[in-house]
Protein backbone atom coordinates (compact mmCIF):
# COMPACT_ATOMS: atom_id res chain seq x y z
CA UNK A 1 0.00 0.00 0.00
CA UNK A 2 1.11 3.50 -0.74
CA UNK A 3 -0.40 6.82 0.18
CA UNK A 4 0.27 9.97 -1.72
CA UNK A 5 -1.18 13.45 -1.61
CA UNK A 6 -2.66 15.01 -4.68
CA UNK A 7 -3.96 18.50 -5.14
CA UNK A 8 -7.47 18.73 -6.50
CA UNK A 9 -8.78 22.02 -7.75
CA UNK A 10 -12.55 22.22 -8.06
CA UNK A 11 -14.71 25.33 -8.12
CA UNK A 12 -11.69 27.45 -7.28
CA UNK A 13 -11.09 25.65 -3.98
CA UNK A 14 -8.04 23.58 -3.16
CA UNK A 15 -8.89 20.27 -1.55
CA UNK A 16 -6.27 17.80 -0.44
CA UNK A 17 -7.21 14.17 -0.77
CA UNK A 18 -5.31 10.99 -0.03
CA UNK A 19 -5.07 8.51 -2.86
CA UNK A 20 -4.78 4.74 -2.52
CA UNK A 21 -2.80 2.45 -4.81
CA UNK A 22 -2.83 -1.30 -4.24
CA UNK A 23 0.11 -3.57 -5.13
CA UNK A 24 0.25 -4.16 -8.87
CA UNK A 25 -2.29 -1.42 -9.63
CA UNK A 26 -2.02 0.18 -13.03
CA UNK A 27 -1.42 3.90 -13.31
CA UNK A 28 -4.53 5.80 -14.41
CA UNK A 29 -4.99 9.40 -15.45
CA UNK A 30 -5.91 11.50 -12.40
CA UNK A 31 -9.22 12.48 -14.00
CA UNK A 32 -10.50 8.93 -14.60
CA UNK A 33 -11.60 6.33 -12.09
CA UNK A 34 -9.54 3.14 -12.23
CA UNK A 35 -12.63 0.99 -11.57
CA UNK A 36 -15.50 2.65 -13.47
CA UNK A 37 -13.40 4.65 -15.96
CA UNK A 38 -15.79 7.53 -15.27
CA UNK A 39 -14.53 11.10 -14.74
CA UNK A 40 -13.10 12.13 -11.38
CA UNK A 41 -13.95 14.13 -9.47
CA UNK A 42 -17.70 13.72 -9.90
CA UNK A 43 -20.75 14.16 -7.71
CA UNK A 44 -22.89 11.38 -6.28
CA UNK A 45 -25.35 11.16 -3.38
CA UNK A 46 -25.65 9.04 -0.26
CA UNK A 47 -28.18 6.29 -0.95
CA UNK A 48 -28.82 5.43 2.70
CA UNK A 49 -29.42 7.26 5.96
CA UNK A 50 -25.96 6.31 7.25
CA UNK A 51 -22.60 5.90 5.59
CA UNK A 52 -19.34 5.25 7.41
CA UNK A 53 -16.35 7.02 5.88
CA UNK A 54 -13.18 5.09 6.64
CA UNK A 55 -9.53 6.07 6.66
CA UNK A 56 -8.79 3.57 3.87
CA UNK A 57 -10.69 1.32 1.43
CA UNK A 58 -11.69 -1.66 3.55
CA UNK A 59 -13.58 -2.72 6.67
CA UNK A 60 -10.36 -3.00 8.69
CA UNK A 61 -9.74 0.75 8.42
CA UNK A 62 -10.87 3.08 11.19
CA UNK A 63 -14.12 5.03 10.73
CA UNK A 64 -13.29 8.74 10.64
CA UNK A 65 -16.69 10.18 9.75
CA UNK A 66 -20.33 9.05 9.60
CA UNK A 67 -22.66 10.66 7.07
CA UNK A 68 -26.23 10.66 8.39
CA UNK A 69 -28.29 12.41 5.70
CA UNK A 70 -29.91 10.36 2.97
CA UNK A 71 -29.44 11.97 -0.49
CA UNK A 72 -26.57 14.18 0.74
CA UNK A 73 -24.43 15.24 -2.24
CA UNK A 74 -20.83 14.02 -2.06
CA UNK A 75 -17.85 14.62 -4.30
CA UNK A 76 -16.14 11.38 -5.33
CA UNK A 77 -12.39 11.83 -5.77
CA UNK A 78 -11.03 8.28 -6.05
CA UNK A 79 -11.96 4.62 -6.56
CA UNK A 80 -10.47 1.34 -5.37
CA UNK A 81 -12.27 -1.98 -5.95
CA UNK A 82 -15.73 -1.58 -4.29
CA UNK A 83 -14.70 1.53 -2.34
CA UNK A 84 -15.08 5.19 -3.24
CA UNK A 85 -13.29 8.13 -1.65
CA UNK A 86 -15.77 10.96 -1.05
CA UNK A 87 -16.00 14.28 0.71
CA UNK A 88 -18.83 16.60 1.66
CA UNK A 89 -19.16 20.36 1.15
CA UNK A 90 -16.90 20.99 4.15
CA UNK A 91 -14.17 18.61 3.00
CA UNK A 92 -15.04 15.87 5.52
CA UNK A 93 -15.08 12.30 4.31
CA UNK A 94 -13.10 9.20 3.56
CA UNK A 95 -13.59 5.83 1.88
CA UNK A 96 -17.16 4.52 1.68
CA UNK A 97 -18.49 1.31 0.14
CA UNK A 98 -19.84 1.87 -3.38
CA UNK A 99 -23.16 0.17 -2.52
CA UNK A 100 -24.01 3.14 -0.26
CA UNK A 101 -23.75 5.67 -3.09
CA UNK A 102 -26.13 6.64 -5.86
CA UNK A 103 -25.68 8.41 -9.18
CA UNK A 104 -28.85 10.42 -8.46
CA UNK A 105 -27.79 14.05 -8.35
CA UNK A 106 -28.61 16.33 -5.47
CA UNK A 107 -27.36 19.68 -4.21
CA UNK A 108 -26.90 21.27 -0.81
CA UNK A 109 -27.99 24.84 -0.09
CA UNK A 110 -24.88 26.62 1.22
CA UNK A 111 -26.23 30.17 1.36
CA UNK A 112 -27.91 31.34 4.58
CA UNK A 113 -31.16 31.32 2.61
CA UNK A 114 -32.03 30.89 -1.05
CA UNK A 115 -35.20 31.95 -2.81
CA UNK A 116 -36.84 29.25 -4.91
CA UNK A 117 -38.55 31.00 -7.80
CA UNK A 118 -41.22 30.13 -10.37
CA UNK A 119 -38.86 31.06 -13.23
CA UNK A 120 -35.07 31.39 -13.52
CA UNK A 121 -35.15 35.16 -13.03
CA UNK A 122 -34.25 37.27 -9.98
CA UNK A 123 -37.65 39.04 -9.93
CA UNK A 124 -39.81 35.95 -10.51
CA UNK A 125 -42.35 35.03 -7.79
CA UNK A 126 -40.95 33.05 -4.85
CA UNK A 127 -42.31 29.53 -4.40
CA UNK A 128 -40.26 28.80 -1.26
CA UNK A 129 -37.30 30.00 0.77
CA UNK A 130 -34.65 27.34 1.35
CA UNK A 131 -32.43 27.52 4.42
CA UNK A 132 -28.76 26.54 4.66
CA UNK A 133 -28.40 22.76 4.78
CA UNK A 134 -31.45 21.85 2.69
CA UNK A 135 -30.78 18.95 0.31
CA UNK A 136 -32.65 19.13 -3.00
CA UNK A 137 -32.99 16.91 -6.03
CA UNK A 138 -31.80 18.37 -9.31
CA UNK A 139 -34.35 18.50 -12.13
CA UNK A 140 -32.14 20.56 -14.45
CA UNK A 141 -29.29 23.06 -14.25
CA UNK A 142 -28.19 25.84 -16.54
CA UNK A 143 -25.09 27.97 -15.96
CA UNK A 144 -26.77 30.40 -13.52
CA UNK A 145 -29.91 28.64 -12.25
CA UNK A 146 -30.98 25.13 -11.22
CA UNK A 147 -34.51 23.77 -11.16
CA UNK A 148 -34.85 21.78 -7.94
CA UNK A 149 -37.31 19.51 -6.17
CA UNK A 150 -37.56 19.71 -2.38
CA UNK A 151 -40.16 17.28 -1.06
CA UNK A 152 -42.51 17.96 -3.98
CA UNK A 153 -41.95 21.71 -4.16
CA UNK A 154 -40.28 22.67 -7.42
CA UNK A 155 -38.63 25.86 -8.50
CA UNK A 156 -35.50 27.64 -9.65
CA UNK A 157 -32.61 28.56 -7.36
CA UNK A 158 -29.55 30.61 -8.20
CA UNK A 159 -26.64 28.24 -8.67
CA UNK A 160 -24.30 30.37 -6.54
CA UNK A 161 -26.33 29.29 -3.44
CA UNK A 162 -25.69 25.58 -4.08
CA UNK A 163 -22.96 22.94 -3.64
CA UNK A 164 -22.84 19.69 -5.60
CA UNK A 165 -22.11 20.80 -9.15
CA UNK A 166 -18.89 21.07 -11.11
CA UNK A 167 -18.06 24.53 -12.51
CA UNK A 168 -19.93 25.18 -15.77
CA UNK A 169 -21.74 21.82 -15.49
CA UNK A 170 -25.23 21.78 -17.00
CA UNK A 171 -27.82 19.06 -16.43
CA UNK A 172 -31.12 18.43 -18.17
Amino acid sequence: MQRRLMALVLAGLLAVSSSYTGAGAQTQPENEGRVTRMPLPRFVSLKTGEGRARRGPGLTHRVDWIFTRRNMPLMMTNEFENWRQVEDSEGQGGWIHASLLSGVRTVLVTADSASMRARPQPGAPETAILERGVVAGILECALDWCRLNVEGTRGWVERSALWGLAPNETLD
